[in-house]
């Protein structure tokens, strides 16, 4: 009898490769931050707070409020507008010393923890909420390779009210299709040039979940033009995104 020959193996694109250890990788994560989770709240529960503590929490928030209705009077008197259509925003910092206003903006911006990031459509109304934050978030001017890397690398997007890693350019013909945006190619032109459905597209995609970078963050809340982690880096913020992607 002829032996019969080998079936050829199927031909696996390397950028599928890549997505399912990224995909792996971000499962990964998400165990591990479920799992330190978990042990702070058991730790959280056994703590007690000493009366100077809730104290300096008070004094520490109050005085956020304070700093934020004084960044907001100097952004109407200078208003200053960036350089760029669009932005990348990162939340670099708060928790106990920071005002429940505070916390409210950045939840509104999708900001809900440290080391999220999101896409702005920079406009004047936006560089006002920016300001008021300034101390807990840095921001810049996203470039065509930070975008791409990004999405490719960090994309999850939201379906059916479920979270879903863009593995699959179906994925996003079923949220965006209406909207002719049917790839992630798409996806990226769309958020690189501030397109008429930027808003649908940055609305499905998820926050990204950034990894805490080595060195790039001291938890300085002076401003990064003087010397500080927080505000706005300008192209700068590409530098800090390689790090963190």
């Amino acid at each position: 009898m002829a032996e019969e020959e080998p079936k050829p193996l199927n031909y696996i694109p390397e950028i599928i490769l890549k997505k399912r250890k990224n995909n792996e990788q971000w499962a990964i994560r998400r165990k591990q931050q479920l799992e330190q989770r978990v042990k702070k709240l058991k730790s959280d529960n056994f703590s007690i707070k000493k009366p100077e503590q809730f104290i300096r929490e008070f004094r520490d928030r109050e005085m956020d409020l304070v700093q934020m209705k004084s960044r907001k009077k100097q952004h109407k008197r200078r208003r200053v507008m960036p350089g760029s259509k669009l932005l990348f925003v990162i939340r670099i910092g708060g928790k106990n010393d920071m005002h429940p206003e505070t916390r409210k903006i950045l939840h509104s911006l999708r900001l809900r923890r440290i080391f999220n990031g999101v896409f702005l459509k920079a406009n004047e109304g936006v560089m006002e909420i920016l300001h008021k934050v300034e101390p807990y978030v840095t921001y810049g001017y996203p470039n065509v390779k930070s975008i791409r890397d990004l999405i490719y690398k960090k994309g999850v997007g939201k379906l059916d009210k479920q979270r879903v890693p863009l593995t699959d350019n179906n994925i996003v013909e079923q949220a965006l299709g209406e909207h002719n945006i049917i790839c992630l190619d798409d996806v990226v032109n769309e958020i690189t040039t501030v397109g008429k459905h930027f808003k649908e597209v940055t609305h499905f995609l998820c926050p990204f979940a950034l990894n805490k970078p080595e060195k790039a963050l001291q938890g300085k809340k002076r401003r990064y033009k003087d010397g500080g982690d927080s505000g706005n880096r300008e192209d700068e913020i590409n530098e800090l995104l390689s790090k963190m992607n």
